[in-house]
């Protein structure tokens, strides 16, 4: 019974964050579920299996706040077709190749994605243009295909929706704006995260029983984070995001020295 309802307060927690952040929360998730059992005395999640619970999590999650944010015109649908179909398949194969790589080597792959992300977050940048409504965004498409392709596959191997690197590329690379960033990462994620999720499901690394847990918590909370993220200033999500990034890089790679 405590696992169920630690379970459920991380989904609760993870899922707020998704809908404030416009994350599919992996980046939360992860450490939530690898750390924290054995604190409460409960029994360890395996890496595996946690890269799958962040996976169903991630696209219910996101599949939530994404509703908000297209209902106030901060879904670019080209930006989410291009970059989402690119990274399907990518993802689709990161997926399967995860159930042959050893743990270790899947906790050091997302120690990078998490370090560079948070580098990424600390550029200066200006806040003007952030409130512009989609309809307004252009952007390179075959740079966007070639960083589809290309984190697709790293954030198949390691179960994550990848929303912490990708909004940072989409701000940093493609210059797309804060809030057009938040809401179209959303619906990129549930192309990444519903094909990790297919290969996770058939590789038999998604514990159903702990993953209705976990979404009971997830999907309210995301719409009420949502509902918080879109009264809550351009600039305050921006250090949010990269405080979370960052907290979340250092701990994995101290636990990776040690």
């Amino acid at each position: 019974m405590v696992l169920y309802l630690f379970l459920w307060a991380a989904g609760s927690i993870v899922g707020f964050f998704s809908g404030l952040l416009g994350i599919g929360g992996g980046i939360l998730m992860f450490p939530l579920l690898l750390y924290v059992p054995s604190l409460l005395g409960l029994d360890p999640i395996g890496v595996k299996n946690i890269t799958g619970l962040t996976m169903i999590q991630g696209f219910f999650a996101s599949l939530t706040a994404m509703f908000f944010y297209n209902k106030h015109n901060l879904v670019n649908k080209s930006l989410v077709l291009t970059l989402g179909f690119s990274l399907f398949m990518s993802s689709l194969t990161g997926s399967f190749v995860s159930k042959i790589v050893p743990d270790k080597p899947l906790l050091f792959i997302f120690g990078v994605l998490a370090f560079v992300a948070s580098i990424m977050m600390l550029i200066p940048r200006s806040y003007a243009g952030d409130e512009v409504t989609e309809d307004k965004v252009t952007f390179h498409k075959p740079m966007t295909i070639v960083i589809g392709i290309t984190i697709g596959f790293l954030i198949g191997l390691v179960g994550q929706g990848g929303a912490f690197i990708i909004i940072p590329l989409l701000l940093y690379v493609l210059r797309i704006p804060l809030r057009v960033a938040l809401g179209s990462t959303l619906a990129i994620g549930l192309f990444s995260s519903s094909a990790g999720l297919v290969g996770k499901i058939a590789t038999g690394q998604v514990p159903f029983y702990l993953a209705v847990a976990i979404l009971l918590g997830a999907i309210p909370a995301a719409r009420l984070g949502s509902v918080c993220g879109r009264k809550t200033k351009a600039e305050y999500l921006r250090w949010l995001l990269a405080l979370l990034i960052i907290s979340t890089a250092v701990k994995i790679w101290a636990d990776i020295f040690a």
